[in-house]
């Protein structure tokens, strides 16, 4: 067993062997230099993990070779491992389990198992495969969980972010809480940083898109039309082919309970699958009430206004759900997904075409701050559990306290004025 001081000058000098062979540095106990036959030198590190003693088997880690690591870079390498294993460290063992690692998709995969599917509403689970399997996966999914970088996350933020801003924040914070998981149930170790961590988000500006006085009216008219006579079909003349059919007498007519659920959402503020996925049996007709066993909030009581009530008392009750499906009343009676077909018809002929869906809830918000109501109960209609979800409106409550400024200024200053 060789010992010599290990430097540039005795490396540099190192005799040839004709078997593997280890010198070891005079100074730094289990730090050396590994020689083999063909020439080949490398920098390894010895010690016995845990408590040590010669009952502990040693162990042997390789931290580099002289053409990448010069002999002070080495030792001080090999005097934070050895200060490791003081510590109660084992870093043979980490890397040969960082080695084994599972892949980014592995963490993935088990993000969605064990956490997402128990723990998050189908919904929630829904979105946040999207977020993989269209913009992580394809990118890093491949690669070991432990060799992605932050520069790597941040890059791929950026790509998405490129067209997608807020999808790239929402894709980031779901990688954040997947790579967490695997953290905290040993698929990573510890010693792993996350690498989504600390990623500077897109700043988001939240959606106002309001509908005002005029396309309300013109949204009413719009909706009595397509569900009585049906709109006119309207032909795109950039998309029309001489084979393609006649469309002069065309209507588009939409059913009964589509209308309704427009109608629900715009006089409840309600999100679009709290509408679409009630039951009858949620709806209490003494009370004028919805209660809504779940929701982006969890529980939450609707409570329902006169033209709301209307539309539920005369709705015809086709199946569980208060907005009939193509499967209401079947045995595997699902709710209806969405209301896409109708809704583009609509906002179409009705001449609102940038309106989402979601604007007709902010709408019913913007609508009570404008009328002089306060955010607080304004929050609770709408099912909000923080101020701050609620205060987008304040800006809209501007105007009713400006008129009653204008009212006891205009009364101080006519008296003022002696009556003038």
């Amino acid at each position: 067993m060789p010992i010599l001081k290990l430097g540039r000058r005795s490396v540099s000098s190192l005799p040839a062997v004709s078997k593997p062979t280890i010198f070891y540095d005079s100074d730094l106990k289990g730090f050396g230099i590994k020689a083999m036959p063909t020439g080949a030198q490398s920098w390894i590190v010895e010690y016995r993990p845990g408590e040590g003693g010669r009952g502990v088997q040693k162990r042997r880690m390789v931290i580099g070779t002289p053409s990448t690591l010069s002999p002070e870079k080495a030792r001080e390498a090999a005097e934070r491992l050895l200060a490791e294993v003081k510590l109660g460290g084992d870093p043979a063992a980490e890397r040969a389990k960082a080695r084994r690692a599972d892949t980014v998709n592995d963490i993935l995969d088990a993000y969605i198992r064990e956490h997402a599917t128990p723990h998050l509403k189908a919904s929630s689970t829904d979105l946040l495969k999207i977020y993989f399997d269209k913009h992580i996966r394809p990118a890093i999914g491949h690669k070991k969980s432990t060799t992605i970088a932050k520069a790597d996350v941040a890059n791929l933020h950026r790509a998405i972010g490129k067209t997608q801003p807020v999808t790239a924040n929402r894709a980031i914070v779901a990688l954040k809480a997947a790579y967490n998981h695997a953290i905290e149930h040993g698929s990573i170790p510890e010693t792993i940083k996350n690498p989504a961590a600390g990623i500077k988000m897109f700043d988001e500006q939240p959606r106002e898109r309001y509908l005002t006085e005029e396309e309300l009216q013109r949204l009413g008219d719009t909706l009595r039309e397509a569900e009585t006579t049906g709109l006119p079909h309207v032909v795109d003349e950039t998309k029309q082919s001489k084979h393609a059919r006649k469309t002069e007498n065309r209507f588009t007519k939409i059913d009964q309970h589509a209308a309704a659920a427009i109608r629900l959402l715009l006089f409840t503020g309600c999100r679009l699958r709290e509408i679409l996925h009630v039951r009858w049996s949620e709806y209490d007709a003494g009370r004028g009430l919805l209660f809504l066993p779940t929701s982006k909030t969890g529980r939450k009581t609707v409570v329902l206004s006169a033209p709301a009530i209307a539309i539920l008392d005369t709705l015809p009750r086709i199946g569980a759900y208060v907005v009939a499906s193509e499967s209401a009343g079947q045995k595997d009676e699902r709710p209806r997904h969405d209301l896409n077909r109708p809704w583009r018809a609509i906002r179409k002929h009705a001449g609102i075409e940038d309106v989402h869906i979601h604007d007709l809830r902010h709408s019913f918000g913007a609508i009570g701050a404008g009328s002089g109501l306060g955010l607080p109960i304004i929050g609770r209609l709408l099912g909000h559990t923080q101020a701050a979800t609620t205060a987008r409106y304040s800006h809209v409550a501007i105007d009713p306290a400006k008129r009653a400024a204008d009212l006891i200024a205009g009364q101080i200053s006519d008296a003022m004025n002696g009556g003038k």
